[in-house]
């Protein structure tokens, strides 16, 4: 199977402990993986190291069998890979919902019309075109969650790293969030303490614990 992101004897520490250690994970191609473990146990930490956030890492990130060791080597790979925060607020860089989701379109040089014809499909896609012309901070966090999610999607990227997707959501706004990443066909690291939300999206689950990640 072709891997996606391979990590090797992975390991970080902060100022205060080791978070963990020697990590070794594969996903391969289309394949879903989820990550779950207590608050403090490094799960955000990880992501954000395979999402190129955070390179203070001993080991060894691999991106579709490329080694990565610092920024420059990552930004080749940069579009390629879809990283959502546990809080998507200060992400946001528009006032409304389509000029949002269209930002990333406009900023690689599309046209707007184009732009504002692929994030109209988009939001049609996701199920909130209803919500085009809203001001993104007067939507519910569900809502705020799928239109960053929109924003994501609009630039096709391989791999979506997500970080407690359905943190502070309601039991609503979390069904919808599982039907829209069981439907996206792509490789995907979910980062959750919510092994229920989990159990119904990722085949493979890992539990990051005592500075160590154990497949369970």
């Amino acid at each position: 199977m072709s891997c996606s992101i391979t990590l090797k004897k992975l390991s970080y520490k902060n100022e205060a402990n080791e978070l963990f250690k020697n990590i070794d994970l594969n996903v391969g191609h289309e394949e879903k993986v989820a990550i779950i473990g207590a608050n403090g146990a490094g799960k955000s930490t990880l992501l954000k190291i395979i999402a190129g956030l955070n390179f203070c890492f001993e080991g060894e990130l691999q991106l579709f069998h490329n080694p990565i060791k610092n920024k420059k080597e990552y930004e080749k790979f940069r579009s390629d890979v879809g990283y959502l925060p546990q809080d998507v607020n200060d992400y946001f860089l528009c006032p409304t919902v389509i000029e949002d989701v269209m930002f990333n379109l406009r900023a690689k040089g599309e046209a707007k019309e184009e732009a504002y014809h692929k994030a109209i499909l988009m939001l049609e896609e996701l199920g909130i075109s209803h919500l085009k012309d809203r001001i993104i901070y007067e939507l519910s966090g569900g809502e705020q969650k799928i239109v960053a999610l929109a924003g994501i999607l609009i630039t096709k990227p391989k791999i979506l790293l997500l970080d407690e997707p359905t943190n502070a959501l309601d039991t609503q706004a979390e069904n919808r969030i599982i039907e829209i990443l069981n439907s996206i066909k792509k490789s995907m690291i979910i980062v959750s303490h919510h092994k229920s939300f989990i159990d119904k999206l990722a085949p493979t689950i890992y539990n990051l614990s005592c500075n160590e990640l154990e497949l369970i």
